[in-house]
């Protein structure tokens, strides 16, 4: 069989959660790739009727044996030269860890200039909402082979042991022993009253894009943010500006959202702001920790 493949990849790898109802895991990621021009294969870990915060919830998760053939099935397809990168996100077995990592090392055999983003989503401030087992394989298999990891504050907490972040400069060091060159930790402190922001920690910059922080916000923001990152930095924006206008939409469709009084992200009703955003986000060029080991 004979495929034709683009002259340059675009197509990403999503592999994170399915709701029937709602804009979380591979619901918002998939959308907002794709309204940004990257073709999508999405593939489901964990399938739901809605997120389990808003009350009982049916769960079903691949069979493992199945779904590590599935993930073979991608290796192996004969257009894998389409891939520009993976997004990995919410994970419903151990075993889904080590299919990802397979999958990810295929890709990159393909395209050595493939990203590959790890979200590892396992908690927020109540601490883990997913097996330790799980977390670990994420921690010490998905996390270390990741081109940039975007961890919320709380999840990078329990990476580092459990010692609060409460301070920008705690979570600057903490981002940068986890192991990732790129490091964004969501929910990081800000640095203005009532403020909240998204750290990015490359090798060489350390970069906080701030906003107001917005109280009881829907689910589904960190899943959002990972993918419209992944796509500024695809279309080959620098750092600074990727995190500045992938920080603008996010916080753009989450306080429409809130004002709206909806209970979800309402991505769909304005897609206009994941290209074209207008909230105002402050970007801050922080001292990089790692200038004070290196003196």
């Amino acid at each position: 069989m004979t495929t034709q493949q683009p002259e340059t990849p675009r197509a990403v790898i999503v592999v994170s959660s399915h709701v029937a109802r709602g804009s979380v895991g591979n619901r918002a990621a998939v959308f907002a790739l794709e309204t940004l021009g990257f073709p999508v294969w999405a593939v489901p870990t964990v399938i739901l009727p809605w997120h389990p915060g808003h009350g009982r919830a049916t769960r079903i998760v691949p069979e493992p044996q199945s779904f590590a053939a599935l993930m073979k099935d991608l290796e192996a397809s004969p257009w894998l030269g389409e891939v520009a990168g993976v997004l990995s996100g919410y994970l419903g077995d151990v075993v889904q860890a080590e299919a990802v990592a397979s999958l990810v090392t295929a890709v990159r055999a393909k395209n050595p200039r493939a990203l590959y983003v790890c979200d590892p989503v396992m908690g927020d401030m109540g601490g883990l909402y997913v097996p330790k087992p799980l977390a670990e394989a994420q921690r010490d298999l998905l996390v270390p082979m990741a081109d940039i990891a975007t961890p919320n504050r709380y999840e990078l907490e329990w990476m580092a042991g459990g010692a609060k972040l409460d301070d920008l400069r705690s979570v600057m060091v903490a981002a940068m022993d986890a192991g990732p060159p790129t490091m964004l930790v969501t929910s990081a402190p800000g640095l203005m009253a009532g403020g909240i922001g998204n750290l990015m920690l490359t090798p060489s910059e350390a970069l906080l894009a701030e906003h107001r922080a917005i109280e009881k916000p829907p689910n589904g923001l960190g899943d959002l943010m990972a993918a419209v990152l992944m796509a500024r930095l695809l279309d080959g924006q620098p750092a600074g500006k990727a995190l500045q206008s992938a920080t603008a939409s996010v916080f753009e469709i989450l306080a429409r959202t809130t004002k709206r009084g909806a209970d979800e992200l309402q991505i769909e009703t304005d897609a206009q702001s994941l290209s074209h955003p207008m909230a105002m986000v402050q970007l801050r060029h922080l001292t990089h920790p790692g200038r004070d080991r290196r003196a």
